[in-house]
């Protein structure tokens, strides 16, 4: 049997395997440890979303020669583009939430109210660009 790194249709399957098997951590981990998953995640030089949106502008490269080839239809290629630029501007945005993110996941030093004992504060609801 060839190693799945052989095989790029298998180790897709085995990325989003291992995707699935990480969202089922994330939801039985401590707060820190969340936290410190999803910032790793969101990790734009080392994150898997940053390297997803590199994956996705990649593939709308392919798309475009195949559909300047007759081979492909345009329409693939432009959803392909917009994927990647929806997928690097959500990037952008969350990108300024990761260290907030990192310092959730350290232990509070001693004495100082950890982040999740402070009172809540209303939750509104922005989108900036």
């Amino acid at each position: 049997m060839p190693h799945p790194a052989s095989d790029p249709v298998r180790l897709a399957g085995d990325i989003a395997r291992r995707i699935d098997q990480l969202a089922e951590h994330l939801i039985a981990a401590p707060p820190p440890l969340s936290a410190q998953v999803i910032a790793t995640v969101l990790d734009s030089e080392e994150g898997i979303l940053g390297r997803f949106t590199t994956l996705v502008a990649t593939g709308s490269h392919f798309a475009q020669e195949h559909a300047e080839a007759g081979e492909l239809a345009p329409e693939v290629w432009l959803a392909l583009g917009r994927a990647a630029n929806e997928l690097y501007g959500i990037g952008i945005d969350l990108d300024e939430h990761t260290d907030t993110l990192r310092e959730l996941a350290r232990p509070a030093p001693p004495g100082t109210v950890p982040p999740l004992a402070r009172p809540a504060s209303p939750l509104i609801a922005r989108r900036h660009r």
